[in-house]
């Protein structure tokens, strides 16, 4: 597998996540309930994390061989 098939990837995966959070975030929404707005919020968090990460990874292997590229420093050694 290539990097660029592999930012192919990470983008299917970050639309994945990216409608799992609009979910949860419709149900927190509608939910009064303190202790499940609690986990929704944390499930949230948790997701969207895992989403910024996915979006920056699809980019960095989109364009890692790409000439001029300001790799992200949290991703090189």
């Amino acid at each position: 597998m290539t990097l660029l098939e592999l930012s192919v990837e990470y983008q299917a995966h970050a639309q994945a996540l990216e409608g799992r959070v609009t979910q949860l975030q419709k149900r927190l929404a509608q939910t009064r309930d303190t202790n499940q707005r609690i986990q929704l919020e944390d499930r949230i968090r948790m997701l969207s994390a895992m989403l910024r990460e996915a979006r920056e990874l699809a980019v960095l292997t989109e364009r890692y061989y790409d000439r001029g590229y300001r790799r992200n420093a949290k991703y090189t050694l």
